[in-house]
Parts: structure tokens; sequence; C-alpha cells
């Protein structure tokens, strides 16, 4: 049995608690690309009724995360090669605009902990570990855009930060030359914050920061295999 996740005003709702129940499983891979859903036995899991996790599952289609097919049910959606490249760019536009909603809001403890996470993740440059890595960035930006006033936003990029997470472990994994690159541009974003720069600046350099990471992609994408 589990326990209903508190929000601010009071638990979430049974749908909302499954949906999120749900989400965590898919992007932390407990649930894999086609991993079916049984709605009972999930009702089960959460001890509930079948009738918050169908409105979760409803949910999930929606997001891109859970597709359905007549007489087979609910699955897991499967890996599209198109999907990293679409979140990657969704993420550019949305942890930018999050930011910069962000800076009027920031505390001196808030930059300070995003400059200690960067620190860490400089560290982990000696002795490189893609998934640790992944994880500190994604902490970083969280500390700088979760003061943002708009919920709905910050809803958004956590959306797409489990899609990314749902299509690929680590994009570092991938690119690891790239975190070097991200370790210096996360100092260049913080030192425009600390002087001060304009939300328009910041909006503007925190997405070509996600950009720049997609694009590396790309590139080792098209590099050739090596020959054996």
């Amino acid at each position: 049995m589990t326990t209903p996740t508190m929000i601010s005003g009071g638990p979430l709702s049974k749908a909302e608690h499954a949906y999120r129940w749900i989400r965590e499983r898919i992007a932390d891979h407990t649930y894999e690309p086609g991993h079916r859903l049984v709605l009972s036995q999930i009702a089960g899991e959460l001890d509930t009724s079948v009738v918050p996790v169908r409105e979760a599952i409803r949910r999930l289609e929606a997001d891109g995360l859970v597709t359905f097919e007549r007489n087979v049910g609910a699955r897991v959606a499967m890996v599209d090669k198109d999907s990293y490249v679409q979140s990657m760019e969704a993420v550019a536009i949305l942890e930018g605009a999050a930011t910069a909603q962000a800076l009027d809001h920031l505390t001196a403890s808030d930059i300070a902990e995003a400059e200690s996470i960067n620190e860490r993740m400089s560290e982990l440059l000696e002795d490189f570990d893609p998934i640790e890595f992944t994880r500190l960035n994604h902490d970083f930006h969280a500390a700088l855009f979760v003061r943002c006033p708009n919920e709905r936003l910050r809803t958004l990029v956590a959306l797409e930060w489990d899609r990314l997470a749902h299509l690929r472990d680590s994009t570092f994994s991938f690119v690891p030359e790239r975190a070097r690159e991200s370790v210096d541009e996360h100092s260049r974003i913080l030192a425009l914050i600390r002087a001060a720069a304009s939300a328009e600046e910041v909006e503007r350099v925190v997405r070509a920061h996600r950009a720049a990471t997609l694009r590396s992609y790309q590139q080792a994408k098209t590099r050739p295999s090596p020959q054996p």
C-alpha cells in the first residue's frame, strides 16, 4: 500500500497520485518501453479502484508516454527516434522561460546551491559517471527555476524531463565530451544571474545551452561507426 503524496493544500487526488506513480516508473525504467500496464494490478499496488488508474493512463497517453491498443490494452510507449529531438527542443524553450521567470524570486541560497551542484559536476569529470552527471545536471537547472511562479510551466518541464529519461538513460553516455562544455556553460549562466542580467539574456543563454547538447547529440549520430 502506498501513501498519497502531499502537496500544498492537502493530499493528491487518487488519480493524480496514480498518474505520478506510473510516470515515475516509466521515467526510471521500472516500466520499460512496451511494458503492459494492467489496470487491476496497478490499482492493487496503489490500494485503490481501477477508476483513478484508468484516468491516469488516459493522461499518460495524452502525454505520449503510453499507447493504447484495442484487444491489447495500455503499454508504455515505444521509443520514437524523433521523440528525443522534439523533447530536447521543448526543454530548451521551457527551461529557458522558467529560469527567466524565476529570476526575481531566486534567493542567495538558491544560487549558492546551483553553484555547489556545478562544482560537484566539475569534480565528476575526472572519474566520469554519466548517470550521476545527468542527475546533477537536472538538480542544477531545477535549483534555478524552482522559484518560477508559473506552476504550469514547471510541470511541463518535469514532463519533458520524464520523456527524456524514458527515451535515453543519459545523453552524456552518448556524448561524454559534452559534459565539460556543459559545466562551463553552467558557470556562465550563474555569472549572468549574479550580474543581474536581463531575463531575456538569461533565457537566451539557457536555451542555447540546452540546444548545444542536442546539437552535440545530432552530430555524434552522423559520425561514421569505427571500423573493426
